[in-house]
C-alpha cells in the first residue's frame, strides 16, 4: 500500500516538563503544578500544546489541561521534543 494512501489522524507525544521549567495555574479555585505536555502536529504542520498536572493540595484532582504559556523556553522545549519524536519514528523497527 502506497503510504500516500495511508490516512493518519492525529500525530501526538507526551513531554515531561523538566523541573526548572514547571509552572503552576489555577482552575475552579485548585492549583496545578503544570509535569507534562501534549503535543499535537496539526494539519498544516504547525504544533499545538496543552499542559497537564497535579493539584498542588496531593489527591488526584480533575485531568485538565492548561494553555502553555508563550515563553520562549517552552516554546524551544516543545520544538525540540517534536524533533526527537520525529527520529524516533522515523527508527521505527515495525511491529515487535
Amino acid at each position: 500500500m502506497p503510504s500516500s494512501d495511508v490516512e493518519i489522524s492525529a500525530l501526538a507525544i507526551n513531554v515531561t516538563i523538566p523541573e526548572h521549567l514547571q509552572w503552576t495555574d489555577t482552575r475552579r479555585g485548585e492549583e496545578f503544578q503544570l509535569l507534562t505536555l501534549n503535543v499535537r502536529r496539526l494539519p498544516d504542520g504547525h504544533l499545538a500544546a496543552k499542559a497537564y498536572g497535579r493539584p498542588v493540595a496531593g489527591g488526584r484532582g480533575a485531568y485538565v489541561s492548561f494553555r502553555v504559556p508563550d515563553r520562549p523556553e517552552l516554546a524551544a522545549l516543545i520544538s525540540v521534543a517534536a524533533d526527537r519524536a520525529a527520529g524516533l519514528w522515523a527508527d521505527h523497527h515495525g511491529l515487535g
